[in-house]
């Protein structure tokens, strides 16, 4: 299913269109003529993760005899916040420890992109990958810390660029063990 699928063209680009005139704009002007439908298009990229089924990266796994830290770092990502859809881009660090099921790196960076393709708070985000990590693999724990700079913030309202947002979500051994944490933690911020 193409991305065009998930989201009802006519239907966005009418209401672009009524948004155009809302705003005192000429929809029919030449810049603006095709607006409506680069806009339903876009939004039918950014939000293609909404009917999609995060968990089906995370299906196939190895069994593995490995029981030490797997991070996966520097994931970039974006996402638009449901407030004022605006977008906000970052990074995230993702961890786990495995008990017997390892999967394919690309597989962690599918699911934060599957998530971020949808109307988000980073709060939510960083908690749903780390539930989904856990639910599907089954680890001795996971820690998700994802960092985030969000355009709602940095060029309209407050207008503060350069801020970041940091939330974490840490379950199993990352919560209950501060020498498991603090090895992950050290793994981003030090900047090794």
């Amino acid at each position: 299913m193409s991305t065009e699928e998930h989201v009802d063209q006519e239907r966005a680009e009418k209401a672009v269109r009524e948004l155009l005139l809302a705003i005192g704009e000429d929809p029919d002007r030449e810049g603006l003529r095709l607006t409506p439908h680069r806009i339903a298009n876009m939004y039918a990229e950014l939000f293609s993760g909404v009917r999609e089924d995060p968990g089906k990266h995370l299906e196939t796994f190895f069994t593995e005899r490995y029981d030490e830290m797997v991070i996966v770092r520097d994931i970039s990502f974006h996402s638009v916040c449901e407030h004022h859809f605006m977008p906000f881009i970052g990074t995230a660090h993702v961890a786990y420890m495995p008990d017997g099921r390892v999967v394919g790196v690309s597989k962690l960076a599918r699911v934060i992109e599957t998530f971020s393709h949808r109307p988000q708070v980073q709060e939510r985000l960083t908690t749903q990958i780390a539930d989904l990590i856990m639910s599907k693999l089954q680890p001795k724990g996971v820690a998700v810390v994802l960092m985030a700079e969000h355009t709602c913030m940095t060029i309209r309202g407050v207008k503060k660029p350069g801020s970041r947002m940091i939330t974490s979500a840490l379950r199993g051994i990352f919560k209950t063990n501060l020498a498991t944490r603090s090895e992950f933690m050290s793994f981003f911020q030090n900047g090794r």
